[in-house]
This record gives structure tokens, sequence and C-alpha cells, in this order.
């Protein structure tokens, strides 16, 4: 595991937040934990995935291409199935999990 520096880490984050949102964020830390405009806490890792992501969605090009690389091969193999319709049906969820667990179960009543 690379070792992250995070004052350069959070600079990139800045910098790139500044440019998609159009206004500085407010970044708290805590023990290691870093949580943007009252956010979520997250890890330095993960602030840095945020910059690339959003250095991606301003059109600019990530510094390191064997880190985009990686990543975008990560993010196609942890893609979720999209729903084929707007109304969500607990009972139909509910039938599909039990069929992908068991192939030949019955379904409840």
């Amino acid at each position: 595991m690379t070792n992250l520096d995070k004052d350069k880490i959070v600079a990139d984050f800045t910098e790139a937040y500044s440019q998609v949102n159009g206004k500085a964020p407010s970044i708290e830390a805590k023990s290691g934990w870093y949580s943007v405009d009252g956010g979520k806490n997250i890890r330095l890792a993960q602030l840095q995935e945020m910059t690339e992501s959003l250095l991606s969605q301003s059109g600019s090009a990530t510094k390191k291409p064997a880190t985009k690389t990686a990543k975008a091969a990560k993010s196609s193999s942890a893609k979720k199935p999209s729903k084929k319709s707007a109304a969500f049906s607990v009972k139909q969820y509910w039938a599909e999990k039990l069929k992908a667990e068991a192939p030949g179960a019955i379904l409840p009543r």
C-alpha cells in the first residue's frame, strides 16, 4: 500500500471540488477521518478517489493514468444492475433474491 500525503490530497481535492462546484469545500479532520461539507466521514484514500472522480467530471485528465485504469477496472466489476422500472416492488425483489440464492426453490405464498 502506498503512503498518502494528506496535505497534497486535501489540496488536490479542494482544487477539484472548487472547479466542479464553484466554491471551496469545508473539510473537517478528526482522527484520520475527513468530513466534507458536514457530510459522511471518510478516510483519506476515499478522499483521493473522490478527487479522481471530480477531475473526471470536470473533464481534466488525472495525473496518474495507472490509477485511472485501475479505478475503471474496479468500478466496472462493482457495477450494480440497473432498475428497469421506476416502481420498486419488495415482493419482486424478494423473489429475485430467492431465485439467485437457490435456483430450484419455490417462492412462498
